[in-house]
């Protein structure tokens, strides 16, 4: 079963997405995050190194207040992914709901990413 979300709010001044989960979850993600974590071939560097799930060290990397990590809108794909369209102009990553639940900064969701990819 896939996890989706209910609701989603950005909020600007805060600079974080809310994300509500139908599992009764909810994710908060700074806007820093969320662009240090982008999905698309160019910011990971490559099609060889996408995957489901962020690489580790976005939970580490601190993105100052810039264009790059100010968010314009999202952008719905389809029914099952978003793609934040940010200030800077950059738009290609399209995050999945399973990528973005293992993008959730949570310690609850980190502990079970941690024991996922011990397995």
């Amino acid at each position: 079963m896939t996890i989706k979300p209910t609701s989603l709010t950005a909020n600007r001044e805060q600079k974080q997405l809310t994300v509500v989960w139908d599992d009764g979850h909810t994710s908060l993600y700074t806007f820093s995050l969320l662009r240090a974590g982008c999905p698309c071939a160019e910011c990971r560097g490559g099609h060889d190194k996408m995957g489901d799930t962020p690489d580790a060290a976005v939970f580490s990397t601190d993105m100052s207040d810039s264009p790059a990590t100010r968010l314009r809108t999202i952008v719905p794909v389809g029914s099952y992914a978003i793609t934040p369209v940010w200030e800077d102009g950059h738009d290609y990553g399209i995050y999945h709901w399973s990528y973005l639940r293992a993008l959730c900064p949570c310690e609850e969701c980190r502990k079970k990413i941690k024991r996922s990819r011990a397995v």
